[in-house]
């Protein structure tokens, strides 16, 4: 079957200037993570399973796109739970993952805006006192050096597809940072 394919009609409108606390309690922007590409996964310190199982899927993809090609991914874990998610929640919670993983969380309007600028869905379930979940979107976003959007990857993706699409994504924009 052959596929036609029309005109793009530009970039998708999705990231954008966010200020969040990262897992070690400094301030953070996007202009942090300038020059180096990036992955990002929303999720929860408490989750039981899903955000569990799409981290490791993510630190496992970034270092088969490191071993296959030297490249080294940004790995960025951003809390859509801020209430529970203190800094050394996050702390704690990344270490169990990947060295480079690092976690982001910040005060509730400061989560809303960046996850409304990723057009990321996210909403407390069960609200009783500290006892609830978050209902989120399951999407790995990957940005370019200059923290602009590039591709997302879902649920359905197993780690090698990641780590192809990932390197795929970045061969075709023809640059790549080695940090």
């Amino acid at each position: 079957m052959d596929v036609k394919y029309g005109p793009s009609v530009g970039k998708a409108a999705i990231g954008g200037p966010f200020k969040l606390v990262n897992h070690e309690g400094k301030t953070v922007t996007e202009k942090d993570f300038l020059g180096n590409w990036t992955l990002m996964y929303f999720g929860f310190t408490s989750c039981p399973d899903i955000c569990p199982d799409e981290l490791q899927k993510m630190v496992q993809a970034i270092d088969a796109v490191d071993k296959k090609s030297g490249l080294k991914i940004a790995p960025l874990f951003v809390s859509v739970d801020p209430e529970r998610d203190s800094v050394e929640q996050m702390k704690e919670y990344v270490q169990e993952f990947h060295p480079r993983l690092v976690g982001l969380t910040g005060a509730p309007e400061d989560i809303k805006q960046v996850a409304k600028s990723f057009r990321v869905y996210y909403m407390k379930t069960g609200d009783e006192g500290d006892d609830y979940l978050v209902d989120h979107s399951i999407i790995m976003y990957l940005m370019d050096p200059k923290m602009e959007f590039v591709n997302f990857f879902g649920k359905n993706y197993t780690v090698d597809e990641l780590s192809q699409g990932i390197m795929d994504e970045v061969k075709s924009h023809g640059k790549t940072k080695r940090s």
